[in-house]
């Protein structure tokens, strides 16, 4: 089958470009000594796990457990999950995935850090623990190197942890004056940070800007998406997820109806651009509004406009979301299917 035969609207991944944006990463982290983790939670698919891992990377990143345990149960061995876990049902899960693989979490207060501490002391499991710091994100994270000196310093005292260093999230630069104040204080107490755990995708390229970052995880490269492409991280041509729609009516001259809404695009914008989505077979086209199953296309600024039954390729927004979207997705070659791959980790937000 051609993805041009595919029922829409589809998910389709270009699988050499697929396997480009993984080759390209990693050989840059490589070069510059930093480990690679990438986010699963942009394809939340197993099979792209592993050839993340085959090429070069120490491990995987998950942000919830279900999504962990999707990607144990695949055989992936070292998993990083970078999200405050709370509550007894949630800490026995993280315990029984920590008897299988090896697992590391994040905490950004005492009271996260002593459920962990419980929870593996009850399992008779050491379990390490990263402290998340806020860089100016405004989201989890301590704010300041003495509260993240202090909260290692109840991590490493706890004899069922261990203090595995610092996480945040976006790499910027206030990274790496964060981490070094950090690390001297920590210094007279005889505690290592051993890895400084950043990201994600748009800043990839300036990872080794970052002379303390150990570790970069990005998720979004993977695929690609107009936001990378607006932000010029990655060229139109590297992007490797697609959603093909079809024109299903034409109301009057300058609008079109397309089969997929916020159901198969997600409502999420892209920096630097207004509308849902970019129609490459129309781009002066604006995807203006969504409805759950269609999406009103204006076609006032298009010199060509599309037949009803025509097919079209949307770059979406954001790949993660619309991945997300989608019970499986189509991996071509050549524009002939090759692979069709369940997103196993789909909709699984605990």
């Amino acid at each position: 089958m051609r993805i041009d035969q595919l029922e829409s609207p589809a998910a389709v991944v270009d699988l050499d470009k697929l396997s480009g944006n993984i080759t390209r990463l990693q050989s840059y982290l490589d070069k510059h000594a930093i480990v690679n983790r990438p986010h699963i939670k942009t394809h939340k698919i197993p099979e792209i796990a592993h050839m993340q891992v085959d090429a070069g990377a120490v491990g995987i990143t998950c942000q919830k457990l279900g999504e962990a345990e999707v990607m144990a149960q695949s055989g992936i061995k070292d998993i990083f999950l970078p999200y405050n876990l709370l509550g007894g049902s949630k800490l026995e899960r993280l315990m029984h995935l920590a008897r299988r693989v090896r697992m590391s979490v994040t905490g950004d207060s005492e009271f996260t850090v002593r459920g962990y501490a419980e929870a593996a002391s009850a399992a008779g499991l050491t379990l390490p623990v990263l402290v998340e710091f806020d860089t100016g994100l405004g989201r989890c994270g301590v704010q300041t190197p003495d509260e993240a000196a202090t909260l290692a310093r109840i991590i490493a005292r706890s004899s069922h942890l261990h203090f595995g260093g610092l996480m945040t999230y976006p790499s910027n630069e206030q990274t790496d004056g964060f981490v070094a104040e950090t690390r001297r204080l920590l210094a007279a107490d005889g505690i290592p940070v051993e890895t400084v755990s950043a990201g994600g995708s748009p800043v990839m390229w300036q990872a080794h800007a970052n002379k303390e970052v150990t570790e970069h995880r990005a998720g979004t490269y993977v695929y690609g998406d107009r936001s990378l492409v607006n932000m010029g991280v990655m060229s139109p041509e590297e992007v490797a997820f697609h959603v093909i729609a079809t024109v299903v009516s034409r109301p009057t001259d300058n609008r079109a109806v397309l089969d997929a809404g916020s159901k198969a695009l997600s409502s999420d914008g892209a920096k630097g651009a207004s509308g849902f989505g970019l129609i490459l077979e129309y781009p002066d086209a604006q995807i203006e509004k969504l409805n759950e199953e269609h999406g009103w296309v204006d076609f006032s600024n298009s010199a060509q406009k599309p037949q009803i039954g025509e097919r079209v390729t949307l770059l979406v927004n954001h790949c993660c979301v619309a991945n997300n979207l989608f019970n499986e997705v189509v991996g071509y070659r050549n524009g002939v299917v090759e692979v069709t791959w369940p997103v196993a980790a789909r909709g699984l937000l605990q």
